[in-house]
């Protein structure tokens, strides 16, 4: 009987779907909770932290499922497709919730970011307009879930590069 080759991409699949979720799972108790709209974002930092070992554990799985043999290129394969449907979830959740969740989120996140400004007794009406104008370019949807992708890709292939070298077996 033949041995099956194990596909990294079809591999990384699940647990990209896992990953994604995960964050979609804080996103939401952000939401619910009021934690977005007060700006605090330390359930974020956990997502941060969960990512490079979810990459890692997930080239460690490949490397266990192909009987202890991983080459670097396979460990980059896995970790940029872990990351990349892991951004790619997160992204279509992000475009649902601002398109039809709720619309008028990111208006009242704007104010809050305007709020927060004004706080701030060093900054000048025109300073206030001016980064107001940065914050409406970036607070497009679209452009947020394309910069999620990417920024998901690069840290996946950063952390699987860190993984393949560290669990790396040849045949």
């Amino acid at each position: 009987m033949e041995a099956k080759e194990l596909s990294p991409g079809k591999f990384a699949v699940n647990y990209g779907l896992i990953l994604g979720l995960i964050m979609v799972i804080i996103s939401v108790g952000m939401y619910t909770s009021g934690m977005m709209l007060e700006g605090k974002q330390w359930p974020i930092y956990i997502y941060y932290l969960i990512f490079p070992l979810f990459i890692i554990y997930t080239i460690s799985q490949y490397r266990k499922s192909n009987g202890q043999i991983l080459s670097l290129s396979d460990a980059l394969k896995v970790g940029v497709a872990t990351g990349v449907i892991s951004g790619l979830i997160y992204a279509v959740y992000s475009i649902i919730f601002n398109y039809v969740i709720d619309p008028e989120f990111m208006g009242k996140m704007m104010e809050v970011a305007r709020e927060k400004l004004y706080e701030n007794p060093k900054m000048t009406e025109e300073m206030i307009d001016k980064s107001m104008e940065y914050v409406e370019k970036f607070s497009n949807p679209l452009l947020g879930s394309a910069i999620w992708i990417g920024m998901s890709t690069l840290f996946g292939l950063i952390y699987a590069l860190v993984g393949g070298l560290i669990l790396k077996k040849e045949a």
